[in-house]
């Protein structure tokens, strides 16, 4: 139950967005020690760009006056749980944004959890049945469940079932999800996050 876990202070003993960037950084470093030596790679092949997409998003992204002003005016002090694995495209393409539209306001903190390293929770927050990240679950500081987040912004979650349902490859389905995430600069997930925070 998620009352056991939250009380247990798991997520609150997550990483900071600062420590994560840092754990991404150590990865996208020991999968070019893998290259050089030739070893295989596995999700470690995927760490190099990721890092390259969080770290220019977190550089040009500036939360629009809207988000901000919601986020400020929230009264509900809250912390929110992500549920990631530094290999995810999609986590590198939307956590930079949530973490930036988290610290618009001092109400909210961001917590970072493996996926891997806490699949007991995650096996509470299943999409579809699948182990789906990045998952955002915002929680009052009781512990009560406010909402819940991802894996992707609608309009990509719809381009990855079109594609899925229309059998193409992995690389071309990430390739359109990627050129989505490129055109869309974050606006998607400013709009979903600020009707989840109003609690429409």
């Amino acid at each position: 139950m998620s009352e056991d876990f939250f009380h247990e202070k798991r997520p609150h003993r997550g990483f900071t967005y600062e420590e994560y960037v840092n754990l991404m950084e150590n990865e996208a470093r020991a999968a070019e020690q893998a290259e050089t030596k030739g070893e295989p790679l596995g999700r470690l092949q995927y760490m190099k760009l990721n890092l390259q997409r969080t770290k220019r998003i977190g550089k040009v992204y500036t939360p629009s006056d809207s988000i901000r002003t919601i986020v400020e005016k929230t009264s509900v002090s809250m912390l929110w749980m992500v549920l990631t694995e530094p290999w995810c495209g999609d986590s590198a393409q939307c956590l930079p944004y949530i973490a930036k539209i988290a610290r618009c306001g001092g109400n909210i903190e961001l917590r970072i959890l493996r996926r891997d390293e806490n699949l007991d929770i995650m096996d509470q927050y299943l999409t579809n049945g699948t182990r789906s990240v990045p998952l955002l679950v915002a929680f009052e500081m009781d512990g009560t469940e406010l909402f819940r987040w991802g894996p992707r912004p609608q309009p990509a979650a719809e381009i990855f079932r079109m594609h899925k349902d229309a059998g193409h490859k992995k690389e071309t389905t990430l390739e359109a999800l990627h050129r989505w995430y490129a055109k869309d600069r974050g606006c998607t997930i400013e709009e979903e996050l600020r009707s989840l925070i109003l609690g429409g």
